[in-house]
């Protein structure tokens, strides 16, 4: 969410621009919907610009995410109306992205009135989209595909927070760090809207989270906010995600102070200071140090070093020996050759032929698309 807050006066939009900028927030909306569609046909392995009819593949995801996206900024949106404060509608921002999409944010036209409307209108937006983002990955878990790790598959992974630990736990009966959990479109959404809250809860400056500080502490935010700018730009230094280097120059940017209500000195009442120390634990649950990390895939060890060429008479030798080419079937979950070899791949109802110099190894079917799903780290 983001805040134009002046110094000493407040200017209404002129009544033109009221007029004009619900066209506005449609059109971006429904180019964000276009992207983000295409992002999702793109991480189910679909060309939405040589195959334009699959790209309805991608609505799954897209459609998860925008909602996700929508409710969060309208709870922002609805509650400035309920206590008064001037705010225009969500901002959809689209983007060439792997998500299509670099989300959406909302304009105050007005401050606040005190301590206790500032930290509605914050916490609204991140507990509105954690509802849905919640049942989002429950429903991912349950439709997504889960392999044993071996070491060998390559790709995005996707980090974990304790939520997402826990959600796995209860849905799955394991932790994403005992088996490769690649991640249904519509669990990825629920993680991306998972991670967008926590990043919204950063308590620094105008987010979301530096709201809340400033609503529960007062004038006593601000070292709330060093701090925190201090530990972003850490893990960014260690290499826990370099995108974290990016962060902290836009907070920096930004601002670390959060601009005071009309009010500063009405402290919140007790059940605002409640649901404000509720607000902070869903951001410990749901922050991840390193959201995202590439894995390079590992070839076997007789593919990395193979075997030394044998001489031409060995060749011929062997050429003329091989009287059969072993034929791999599968039947129930296991794999039976004529030459008495096992192969490893794991899928039922196929078979396949290939010749002795061929490992079997390269001739399994494929890995899934999509992002793993990854330990806590």
């Amino acid at each position: 969410m983001k805040e134009e807050i002046g110094a000493t006066s407040w200017t209404l939009p002129h009544a033109r621009e009221r007029q004009r900028k619900p066209w506005l927030h449609i059109v971006l909306f429904g180019i964000t919907l276009v992207t983000t569609t295409m992002a999702g046909a793109l991480q189910n392995g679909v060309n939405p610009f040589s195959d334009p009819y699959q790209i309805t593949s991608g609505l799954p995801f897209a459609l998860t995410l925008m909602t996700i996206l929508l409710v969060h900024e309208m709870g922002h949106y609805l509650m400035a109306r309920h206590h008064g404060v001037q705010a225009t509608l969500p901002f959809f921002i689209p983007a060439p992205s792997f998500i299509g999409t670099f989300g959406a944010f909302i304009k105050l036209k007005s401050p606040p009135l005190d301590r206790r409307s500032l930290f509605d209108v914050g916490a609204a937006g991140p507990l509105a989209g954690l509802v849905l983002a919640i049942p989002a990955v429950i429903i991912g878990l349950h439709l997504s595909t889960v392999s044993i790790d071996n070491g060998m598959g390559g790709g995005i992974t996707l980090g974990s927070s304790i939520l997402l630990e826990f959600l796995s736990r209860l849905t799955l009966g394991l932790m994403p760090d005992e088996a490769n959990i690649i991640m249904h479109p519509i669990g990825f959404a629920g993680w991306i809207g998972l991670f967008i809250t926590a990043l919204n809860l950063i308590p620094v400056g105008q987010l979301d989270g530096g709201h809340v500080a400033y609503a529960l502490f007062g004038q006593r935010h601000i070292w709330i906010s060093r701090l925190s700018l201090v530990a972003i730009l850490t893990l960014g230094l260690i290499r826990y995600w370099d995108g974290w280097l990016i962060w902290s120059v836009l907070l920096l940017f930004m601002g670390v102070r959060h601009p005071p209500p009309l009010d500063p000195h009405t402290p919140l009442d007790l059940k605002r200071k409640l649901v404000g120390w509720f607000v902070v634990g869903v951001f410990v649950l749901t922050f991840i140090p390193a959201p995202f990390s590439i894995h390079q895939s590992k070839l076997p060890q007789e593919q990395i070093m193979p075997k030394p060429a044998k001489s031409p008479l060995e060749t011929l030798e062997a050429r003329a020996s091989q009287t059969e080419r072993p034929t791999y079937s599968i039947l129930e979950d296991q794999v039976i050759s004529n030459t008495g070899f096992e192969s490893p791949c794991s899928t039922k109802g196929e078979s396949f032929r290939f010749s002795p110099l061929e490992t079997p190894s390269t001739l399994c079917p494929p890995q899934e698309a999509g992002f793993t799903l990854n330990k806590l780290i």
